[in-house]
């Protein structure tokens, strides 16, 4: 006889009701997922230096920055039913680190990079709590086709993608008109992997509970 599937959503849904997330990101990308997710959370002001060892590459860079964050976070600040989240993400083209560009010319010589190439896109997130941390990175390959140089001056300058790696957002017009493939996470490209980042967050709640309750 078969046994009667189990409702692993609904079950995750009720243990995460009881923990409150600390989001240290101003990403409204980040914002709108957690809240999709109907996840309750609270923003919280983390303020560091986002650099990096040069011997880093590739993933190993958006776990450190992502960690990085949590770190600079004021431990007292977390309290039994909280969880810090942090998050990084970067994109890597021909062996480089591409960030955020610094203004508009350099938003357009970004996009030029891209332009006809496949890039990685890496999202590192940092779940971190009072007593335990853990850090996980999610990889996209996204590949652009042959942008012209009007849609890419169009695009920086009626969306300012100044606060996206890699200067472009794949929900935004030169998403839709430019992408001509994607292998792996499309919401990790909006910089939060959220299918990743949900089991992660619901196997870091399960191994805290398991933790108290040996403790106690």
């Amino acid at each position: 006889m078969s046994k009667e599937p189990t409702n692993i959503s609904y079950v995750n849904q009720e243990i995460l009701r009881h923990y409150k997330l600390l989001l240290g990101s101003k990403s409204p990308r980040r914002q709108m997922l957690l809240k999709e997710l109907g996840l309750r959370y609270q923003l919280v002001e983390i303020e560091v230096e986002e650099t990096y060892p040069p011997h880093l590459r590739e993933a190993e860079i958006a776990e450190y920055l992502c960690e990085l964050k949590a770190d600079a976070f004021d431990s007292k600040l977390l309290t039994h039913d909280s969880i810090l989240v942090t998050a990084d993400t970067i994109v890597w083209l021909e062996g480089k680190y591409i960030g955020k560009p610094a203004g508009r010319n350099e938003a357009i010589a970004m996009l030029r990079q891209l332009s006809g190439k496949p890039h990685s896109v890496y999202s590192g997130i940092c779940l971190r709590s009072a007593s335990r941390k853990t850090v996980f990175c999610a990889h996209t390959r996204v590949t652009f086709r042959e942008l012209a140089s009007d849609e890419i001056n169009y695009y920086v300058d009626q969306y300012k993608p100044f606060d996206k790696a890699g200067s472009y957002g794949i929900q935004d017009w030169i998403g839709y008109i430019g992408v001509s493939g994607i292998e792996g996470c499309y919401y990790n490209v909006m910089g939060f992997p959220v299918q990743l980042f949900y089991d992660k967050l619901t196997r870091f709640i399960e191994e805290s509970l398991k933790d108290k309750m040996l403790n106690t």
